[in-house]
């Protein structure tokens, strides 16, 4: 396993995998948000990143 720490690409651009740490990290950056509002937004509209944006940006 690399212990490369830039920000690489999630499987699908389109779903947001909260098992994922590189994919919790990347999100977050690139929602502006914590992982807890990141999991609290999947918890509340699903894992589609268009939704979860929506949400983070009410």
């Amino acid at each position: 396993m690399s212990d490369n720490k830039h920000i690489t690409h999630p499987a699908d651009a389109k779903r947001i995998d909260v098992n994922d740490p590189d994919e919790i990290r990347n999100w977050c950056a690139s929602f502006k948000c914590t992982e807890t509002q990141l999991k609290n937004a999947v918890a509340a509209v699903g894992t589609w990143s268009h939704h979860v944006r929506d949400y983070l940006n009410k």
